[in-house]
């Protein structure tokens, strides 16, 4: 009876047989409950409560006309006031009754030199054409993609349903709503198939990975849904990622990827855990560097204050030709390598600087999502 005092010290060894064979029992419940979950097809996702975004199991296949019936309450035009002439238009898909709205970063933000400036003002229009003024919550450029919240006041907005991202299969079909061009052609439905899963695409010389449709994307369309064929948001379309030389080629921010930016975005404003070095730069590619005689690299053309390069010792006009002894020549591979770090970890770069070749040790900070790279 040794092994059945691990069920208690005191316990006679009757006692602890009991205690063992309940134990036994609860286990053998459990385990059928899991498998019975297993079986029915649920998943770690189907059960998750805390994400705002919940994802809903598939049912009833539906025509276009109710894919649109039943998503286009869920889609909002989104204005926003960058100043006194300067006013950009997008869309936007509700999540919760209480008024969260997904968005494209761009839409609600203006990037340039590696700053990331809120806009003054946003005002989000219903599907009723009724005006909300609008908080900006979060945004993340390098995903482009932002959360606004609105205020109604004890009243319940009309949610998107949305579907796994991962259950879409290449020719199905996908329609797209936005406001192209301006909210004069609000509402806009356009619908094509999934072209493409799984794309790799550099944008600000961040790889994303999208989905690519050939419904019709444009201007205006940044933030509305791109939705499958049970009428449930998988996508979120930006028109920031579409081509100037080909036609029906669009992309959309799958739901997998943007579920957990949003979540973070709500809970802290920003994207946590991201390393940062604290610069923009931009590249010499081969042709400049010989007519400048200078060195294949990234150009430093800003720094940010107090950040890792600036406590480091960067300096604006140095080139960067190497991250942890590897050779870089563009912003794209100098994130890469960044990207195997987090926040408070070290990285070695070496520049050049003048006629002199240095190596810099700096101590990765982390992004809030308003900061160079």
């Amino acid at each position: 009876m040794k092994n059945l005092a691990l069920f208690g010290k005191n316990n006679s060894g009757s006692a602890a047989l009991s205690r063992a064979a309940a134990l036994i029992f609860v286990l053998t419940v459990c385990g059928l409950f899991c498998l019975r979950l297993s079986e029915e097809g649920f998943s770690a996702e189907s059960v998750d409560v805390k994400s705002t975004v919940t994802l809903s199991k598939e049912d009833t296949e539906l025509s276009v006309p109710e894919i649109v019936k039943k998503a286009k309450p869920s889609v909002v035009g989104i204005s926003s006031a960058f100043g006194e002439d300067s006013v950009g238009t997008g869309t936007g898909i509700i999540m919760s009754a209480d008024g969260y709205i997904v968005t494209n970063a761009h839409v609600v933000q203006n990037s340039s030199d590696g700053k990331h400036t809120p806009a003054e003002s946003v005002t989000v229009v219903l599907a009723d054409k009724s005006e909300y003024p609008a908080q900006i919550i979060g945004a993340d450029s390098r995903t482009d993609l932002a959360v606004v919240k609105i205020n109604g006041k004890g009243k319940n907005f009309s949610a998107a349903e949305f579907g796994d991202s991962g259950r879409l299969a290449e020719g199905e079909l996908a329609v797209a709503i936005g406001n192209p061009l301006g909210f004069e052609l609000y509402g806009s439905i356009t619908c094509g198939i999934i072209s493409a899963l799984d794309r790799t695409i550099t944008i600000d010389e961040y790889e994303m990975t999208l989905i690519q449709t050939d419904a019709a994307i444009n201007p205006g369309n940044s933030g509305g849904p791109l939705l499958n064929r049970f009428g449930q948001v998988v996508g979120i379309n930006s028109s920031k990622i579409i081509s100037d030389h080909a036609e029906g080629l669009g992309f959309a921010i799958p739901i997998s990827s943007a579920r957990p930016v949003i979540d973070d975005l709500i809970e802290n404003g920003y994207v946590t855990g991201r390393p940062r070095i604290g610069i923009s730069g931009e590249d010499i590619g081969e042709e400049n560097a010989r007519y400048y005689d200078l060195p294949e690299g990234v150009y430093v053309r800003f720094i940010e204050k107090n950040s890792a390069a600036d406590s480091a010792g960067i300096e604006v006009g140095d080139i960067i030709v190497a991250a942890e002894g590897e050779i870089i020549k563009t912003m794209a591979e100098l994130n890469k390598v960044k990207e195997r770090f987090g926040s408070g970890d070290e990285m070695t770069v070496t520049v050049f600087r003048g006629e002199e070749k240095i190596d810099i040790r700096l101590v990765l900070s982390e992004e809030n999502g308003h900061a160079a790279m």
